[in-house]
């Protein structure tokens, strides 16, 4: 039995009683938790607050999903809208058909949405997800494993995916395209995560340069995919579409370290605000702690009066004293006289 390849899954659903799992599914919202997740972290550690990124990507994800689904049902809009298919699976996002550029797009637009709503630049918040986002596409990608499409050329090499029969696709061994796109995804990610702390990118040039990354490996691994696509001059439309978003994200980094360089001071007044007011409460509680320490260890002011009357000599005493003296001195010599007459 030849092992010399990528085994597709039997089917791309798991049952789970009356509720069906469906892969594709799966792997969208797991790289959606992993973007937020590790965008949140980034976000922090850029002096924002905790939660931030997860308010705003609550916009950010649903434009996006249908943003992605409206890229790929416009450009195969064939495969919806042709003679003898139905056009309700258009609305069948769940078996696949997510194209990036409109989910990128259009997530955009809610996320300008959110940022707007709480007052935050778009771009600082694009830079601290930029990673995340490329660690999303590599978990997404792997629901293309599970619909067994979006494969490249045939091909016998020993990491080849086998491909079985089925709608639009005939068996044989073939070039796992999402596979490679998944693992240059998670290049992109940590290229981007590593430049970051290099050359403290700021003002969206690392989320531009995850866009440009990622579109740099999306021209070549789109080149080897066999899946029916509109040509323009004899590329595939998403080569073109690559070429042209890989040279304006280039074209931003430009011009953006020329008129806004280094990095945002600031990425959320509110989390400084905050950072203020929790500062001044403990500067009171300090400065409350020190004066009750200095009242505890104040000597008692009105008990020394008292130790020092105490201690001082009584005049009256002396006085008595001094007559009792002289009284005895007249005696002694009231004895004398009376000795010498005798």
């Amino acid at each position: 039995m030849d092992l010399a390849y990528i085994p597709s899954p039997s089917t791309g659903v798991i049952e789970l009683g009356p509720i069906p799992l469906r892969g594709y599914a799966f792997c969208i919202i797991i790289g959606v938790f992993v973007a937020v997740w590790f965008g949140n972290k980034r976000w922090i550690a850029r002096g924002g607050t905790a939660g931030t990124v997860a308010d705003i990507a609550v916009w950010a994800v649903p434009f996006g999903l249908v943003g992605g689904r409206l890229y790929h049902v416009i450009t195969d809009y064939q495969l919806y809208f042709s003679k003898g298919e139905d056009w309700v699976d258009a609305f069948k996002i769940w078996q696949g058909g997510l194209g990036i550029w409109g989910a990128i797009a259009l997530g955009a637009v809610g996320a300008w949405i959110g940022c707007r709503r709480r007052g935050i630049p778009l771009p600082a918040w694009a830079d601290a997800l930029a990673p995340g986002i490329a660690f999303a596409q590599a978990i997404g990608r792997w629901g293309n494993w599970f619909n067994q499409e979006l494969y490249g050329k045939a091909t016998d090499l020993p990491w080849a995916l086998k491909i079985s029969d089925g709608p639009n696709r005939v068996a044989g061994t073939y070039h796992p395209t999402f596979l490679y796109e998944s693992l240059w995804c998670v290049g992109v990610a940590l290229l981007v995560i590593w430049a970051d702390r290099r050359f403290k990118l700021g003002h969206g040039r690392a989320f531009a340069l995850y866009v440009a990354a990622y579109c740099a490996g999306r021209g070549w691994i789109e080149y080897m995919r066999v899946d029916e696509a509109h040509h323009i001059l004899g590329l595939r439309l998403n080569v073109w579409t690559a070429l042209i978003v890989f040279v304006l994200a280039v074209t931003y980094i430009v011009i953006s370290a020329k008129v806004r360089p280094g990095r945002e001071e600031v990425v959320e007044p509110g989390a400084v605000e905050a950072a203020e007011g929790v500062e001044a409460a403990e500067g009171v509680e300090a400065a409350e702690g020190e004066q009750d320490a200095d009242a505890a260890s104040a000597p008692d002011a009105a008990s020394e009066p008292d130790a020092d009357a105490a201690s001082a000599p009584d005049p009256d005493a002396d006085d008595d004293a001094e007559r009792d003296g002289e009284a005895r001195a007249t005696e002694k010599n009231g004895a004398a006289e009376a000795a010498k007459n005798a």
